[in-house]
């Protein structure tokens, strides 16, 4: 199960929470129907954890809105006038066009608007029409100034508002049509200019998200320009993979809407393999984000995406590592995904990568997944797993990788005898398992005094002989 920190650079800490909570209810399952004592505890750890990894993350993003609200407050008052809504007078979150030029904050013009009003605000203009365009100029220069002085926007909400949501608006509808209209059509300069302008709008609001989980048929227009030709430009493949992966961020439902579209993962797996490193970095992300739900899970894993995954790791892009890491970890917490990643020569690579000390944390905890196949266990033993596990258990300084590695170990030694030899002499020189079973974590504690009970077992056995 994935573990706090593991991978901090998760798409959403959205995504992350409904995750915790979909294993906690699996968890509680296992432990009411688990007979076998050892596993039953192991599931209660496995379960604290789960729900110390929650309150974590709710907590963290309860003091990141307090925090950003208060910043909010304090800083208002210096921002320039262009970035402020000359309704509310506050500095302007999503600001857009009205048809007499002047720029609103969004949420305060639609409720301008939907009182009845038709006429400009400021400028008191009776509008030829209501259609509000994004101002993307000024959210950048916004975005900027807030960068200078510290201001995290990311959870920024107006305090005036008690209701956040953002209703689709028939001006929203227009330009997403429109955008679509040139995407999906045969043009290629209207092709890339509208792409781009998507991942913009699907990153920065919500409303563009939504409007994609409407209907399949939008995904599909929106992948038109990478349906056809065997070499799709670069920039225009990276604005289309990046938009799915802010479609797929919005709700479970997305999710489900993207996964199943037949042409989406296809293309997924050639940009992977194709891609530039932002555009391979961000098919990782998507499929992370993807298989965050459990019935995406088993269809990406058919599909052969895996391999692609893998071969990437293998490159090891710093800007790649961390989302692919994320998404193999993700996918193969579907038990069986882990032979398809077996098969497809994972543990040669996570081996060599640990066994080098090149991204442990993340790395070692999907090892510590695929050991449940016996097939992996027969590769590390011969790829010498056991003497570079056991030097991180016991020089590494983080708990949770020498628990990953006893955990390991436990599982290839009580699989093949042969490496019982090199975990005594590891004892005899160093003590390494007697330390980990006195300090480690609980789970790390009982994983040790296995290996140490069947250790004095076998030296008993010797002596009576």
């Amino acid at each position: 199960m994935a573990k706090t920190g593991v991978f901090d650079s998760d798409p959403t800490a959205i995504a992350k929470a409904k995750e915790l909570k979909r294993e906690m209810r699996k968890l509680l399952i296992k432990i009411e129907d688990e007979d076998d004592d050892d596993s039953g505890v192991q599931a209660i750890d496995q379960l604290q954890d789960a729900l110390s990894a929650l309150r974590e993350a709710t907590m963290r993003r309860k003091m990141a809105k307090s925090s950003s609200l208060e910043m909010l407050e304090t800083t208002v008052s210096s921002c320039p006038d262009e970035f402020r809504c000359p309704l509310s007078n506050e500095l302007m979150r999503d600001p857009v066009v009205l048809a007499s030029g002047q720029t609103y904050d969004k949420l305060f013009i639609q409720k301008w608007l939907s009182s009845g009003n038709r006429t400009c605000p400021k400028t008191q203009q009776v509008l030829p029409n209501t259609a509000l365009t994004p101002n993307l100029l000024i959210r950048d220069m916004i975005s900027k100034w807030c960068k200078k002085i510290g201001l995290d926007t990311k959870n920024q909400y107006h305090p005036n508002l008690v209701n956040e949501e953002e209703a689709v608006t028939r001006s929203d509808r227009e330009i997403f049509n429109s955008l679509l209209c040139k995407v999906s059509s045969s043009i290629r300069q209207d092709q890339k200019s509208a792409a781009k302008e998507l991942r913009l709008l699907t990153r920065k609001g919500t409303e563009f998200r939504a409007l994609f989980g409407e209907s399949p048929d939008e995904i599909t227009r929106l992948l038109n320009p990478l349906l056809h030709g065997s070499n799709p430009d670069e920039n225009l493949q990276e604005d289309v993979v990046t938009t799915l992966l802010n479609i797929a961020i919005h709700d479970d439902s997305n999710k489900k809407l993207v996964c199943e579209n037949p042409n989406v993962i296809p293309l997924l797996i050639d940009a992977l393999r194709r891609g530039t490193v932002a555009t391979r970095s961000n098919a990782a992300a998507a499929v992370f984000t993807l298989s965050a739900l459990d019935s995406n899970k088993v269809l990406i894993g058919k599909s052969g995406i895996l391999k692609p995954l893998i071969d990437l790791l293998e490159e090891g892009n710093p800007l790649a590592i961390k989302d692919v890491a994320a998404a193999i970890f993700t996918l193969c917490i579907a038990h069986e995904n882990r032979s398809r990643a077996v098969r497809d020569g994972a543990v040669r690579v996570l081996g060599k990568k640990i066994s080098n000390g090149l991204h442990v944390d993340e790395l070692l905890a999907i090892l510590a997944m695929l050991v449940t196949h016996w097939k992996a266990v027969e590769e590390l033993g011969e790829l010498g797993g056991v003497s570079w596990l056991l030097k991180i258990t016991r020089e590494s300084e983080c708990k949770r990788n020498k628990e990953n590695a006893i955990v390991i170990l436990h599982t290839i030694c009580f699989s093949d005898r042969t490496k019982w030899k090199e975990i005594k002499e590891e004892e005899n020189a160093h003590g390494t398992i007697t330390k980990l079973s006195r300090e480690g974590t609980s789970r790390a504690q009982r994983k040790a005094n296995g290996i140490l009970d069947r250790l004095r077992k076998a030296m008993n056995l010797t002596h009576t002989a």
